[in-house]
């Protein structure tokens, strides 16, 4: 069994960015070892910012997005289209849509996706509150921007059936070859897909 080489502060600092999406025990010494050479320039400030941050951070009470308002940013935006929501599984979903700018809508956070063998049923997802959203009026459209698995599509599926009585359309995100992706390099799943979601030229 390896000694302990730092001091229980450092050693905890370590194991908990080695917690972090990406980071494992190595990367985690690397990180904690810069943010030490560099306390007064970045673990200072960093600490600081992750102390304001679990102070003011909130979940917006309309969508399930993350901010330090409630409602968030998006929700309070007059700009926004309300008559179109569209609904993903997690607010990293969110954030990947917003970064690509293509649609001024409005969100909806599930917090997951339905999955029977995990033991996430409807009750465990913010499906109810999207119901309710729709059916207070001025919803057109609800575009289902869920992961093209076989749980994301079982959520779409739900969702649609949970809408169906209150005449909204409802619209899911196409499926298939990605943007300069070469048909070598494509599995069967995402072929068939694209053969299924093809468009008139």
């Amino acid at each position: 069994m390896a000694e302990r080489i730092a001091g229980p502060e450092i050693e905890r600092l370590i194991q908990l960015l080695a917690r972090l999406p990406g980071l494992g025990p190595r990367s985690a010494r690397r990180a904690a070892l810069h943010l030490i050479r560099k306390r007064e320039e970045l673990l200072g400030p960093l600490a600081d910012a992750m102390r304001v941050a679990k102070e003011k951070i909130v979940t917006c009470s309309i969508c399930g997005n993350i901010d330090t308002s409630d409602p968030c940013a998006i929700c309070s935006d007059p700009r926004r289209d309300g008559s179109t929501i569209m609904v993903v599984e997690t607010i990293g979903d969110l954030w990947a849509l917003e970064r690509a700018n293509i649609l001024s809508a409005r969100y909806h956070v599930l917090g997951g996706a339905l999955s029977p063998l995990d033991g996430v049923g409807p009750d465990d997802l913010n499906i109810a509150k999207l119901v309710g959203r729709v059916a207070e009026g001025g919803v057109r459209e609800v575009i289902l921007a869920v992961n093209a698995t076989v749980d994301g599509q079982t959520t779409a599926h739900y969702i649609t059936e949970m809408l169906a009585h209150l005449g909204v359309k409802c619209t899911r995100l196409a499926h298939g070859m990605p943007v300069g992706g070469e048909l070598d390099y494509l599995d069967e799943g995402t072929l068939a897909a694209a053969l299924r979601s093809r468009t008139d030229l």
